[in-house]
């Protein structure tokens, strides 16, 4: 009787998707704050900044008509 109850344990244990959504979440999310940091290193990069702020500069300047 307890070995069927311990074999029943360990199959429910092992067929259990309970919490799967968790883990799935947090892989997302880990990998939206990687992705975040590396554009966040290649934006704040001299060239890549010097660039925007070139074109935001230039945006802002020219006015339409």
């Amino acid at each position: 009787m307890i070995q069927q109850a311990m074999i029943a344990r360990i199959y429910k244990l092992y067929t259990d998707e309970e919490g799967m959504s968790t883990i799935e979440y947090a892989m997302g999310s880990l990998a939206a704050a990687a992705l975040a940091a590396a554009l966040y290193l290649v934006v704040s990069s001299g060239s890549v900044s010097d660039a925007l702020e070139s074109i935001i500069t230039s945006a802002l300047n020219n006015s339409p008509g």
